[in-house]
């Protein structure tokens, strides 16, 4: 399995970017089970959960992004969505989408511990 994020984009603050997460090599039928995760990492800091996103769709945000971000997937077409409103210059990171393929998934999780793929990441930048 892979995964290839989109989107990347440089915007002021308060604006808006939409960024997708496809996967290839699983079906349709396999990418709805798993969880799937955003995360963002700046240099010299943790890489940080932000959302997340289970079987029956139940999502969880971290305290930064609730409100402000939403989680969405297409199990059909395979893609996993970040949708990002009122964007702060701390907001600024690369963004990286993450699955868990192992097991099905009952709730979500922020915890990049137990994702096993992960995509390349794609660039957010605020000012």
């Amino acid at each position: 399995v892979q995964l290839v994020e989109s989107g990347e984009g440089s915007v002021q603050a308060g604006g808006s970017l939409r960024l997708s997460c496809v996967a290839s090599g699983a079906s349709e039928f396999a990418f709805s089970r798993y969880c799937l995760g955003w995360f963002r990492q700046v240099p010299g800091k943790e890489r940080e959960g932000i959302a997340a996103v289970a079987l029956g769709a139940s999502t969880k945000y971290t305290e930064s992004t609730e409100g402000r971000f939403a989680i969405s997937k297409d199990n059909d077409k395979k893609t996993l969505f970040l949708s990002l409103n009122g964007l702060k210059p701390e907001d600024t990171a690369t963004y990286l989408c993450a699955a868990r393929t192992g097991r099905l998934c009952y709730a979500p999780f922020l915890s990049g511990i137990e994702y096993d793929i992960w995509g390349q990441g794609t660039q957010v930048t605020v000012s």
